[in-house]
């Protein structure tokens, strides 16, 4: 997993206000917990004293107690108050838990996996998704590690033989492009044209026009997609990586072409039952890829159509160098 970046982990409602919720995320057990105000806090589920989880604590206003001997951290994860040796007692500063930062945007709780600093980089933005949308969530599980899941989301050329009879109906598996088209160092657009089979060969990545259509691809470093499938639709998920062999995708259908009140939920929910089919379609295949993580050193044979896919490995080596 790549350090020093926002990663969408969680959905908002999963944290609730006056209790700790634990919860496996980076290969970490984490603990989020929020403070009288409102705004999410994250430490490493153990306690600086003898190890036990917080989870199972409390939280009493701005602060989260330890079960065991009832030491109280501040949001900055400082303990504050050794009991057993008094409450007005100074604290030695080597019981201080493992914070994480953390930020609440588009209704998802995001943690910078890295160092607390003053100078955070912003979060991805998805500015398009403006606020005449309704969207509903679906929590699904993958036994794989999050690049791979990311990765099928990239690729276009299974589509015809992964979704024959959902998104891939009509034998199309020739695949002009892909197209990949970079936002600055950390997102990218992606564009194709897929068509049946009739004798031509498949226009290069190079040689390919970007077309002049709503439909096309974005994912924004590290962990977030967007499937743009019309000005008014959009798929939008979020890989928040468990450890190295398990991903949780946060699966959201975005809908605005409903716009009645009482009805624009329950028309995204309608949408739910087909996009969880076809994420299942790519599940069933996706678990199966050995090794678990992606590289661009694992061995692979790549043609053309894997143009995005080699685009988010290079780009992804190279933030896990730090560049």
């Amino acid at each position: 997993m790549i350090r020093d970046q926002w990663y969408a982990v969680l959905e908002s409602k999963e944290v609730p206000k006056g209790k700790p919720v634990a919860f496996l995320r980076m290969g970490e057990k984490l603990v989020f917990w929020r403070s009288s105000d409102g705004a999410v806090h994250c430490f490493l589920d153990k306690c600086a004293h003898r190890g036990v989880q917080l989870s199972v604590g409390i939280v009493i206003k701005d602060v989260i107690r330890c079960p065991f001997h009832g030491l109280e951290y501040d949001v900055s994860g400082k303990c504050t108050v050794i009991p057993a040796n008094g409450r007005t007692a100074p604290v030695p500063s080597n019981f201080r838990m493992k914070a994480y930062a953390t930020a609440e945007s588009m209704g998802f709780i995001w943690i910078f996996w890295g160092e607390r600093t003053d100078r955070l980089p912003p979060l991805p933005a998805f500015d398009d998704l403006t606020d005449d949308f309704t969207y509903v969530t679906v929590k699904d599980y993958w036994d794989t590690h999050y690049s791979r899941a990311i990765e099928n989301q990239l690729d276009a050329p299974h589509v015809p033989f992964v979704h024959h009879n959902t998104i891939g109906r009509g034998n199309r598996t020739t695949m002009d492009g892909p197209l990949v088209e970079w936002v600055g160092k950390d997102k990218f657009f992606v564009y194709a044209h897929m068509h049946r089979e009739d004798g031509t060969l498949a226009i290069k990545p190079d040689k390919m026009k970007k077309p002049n259509v709503p439909f096309k691809l974005e994912f924004a470093f590290p962990n977030v997609w967007q499937n743009h499938i019309a000005e008014s639709v959009r798929v939008l998920v979020a890989f928040a990586p468990v450890d190295d062999v398990h991903t949780i995708l946060y699966l959201r259908f975005y809908q605005k072409f409903m716009k009645a009140p009482l009805l624009r939920k329950w028309f995204a929910w309608l949408a739910m039952p087909f996009n969880i089919t076809v994420a299942h379609q790519d599940r069933r295949v996706v678990v199966t890829q050995q090794p678990k993580a992606s590289g661009l050193s694992i061995g692979e044979n790549l043609f053309p159509g894997d143009g995005p896919i080699i685009a988010y490995r290079r780009r992804r080596d190279e933030l896990m160098e730090g560049k």
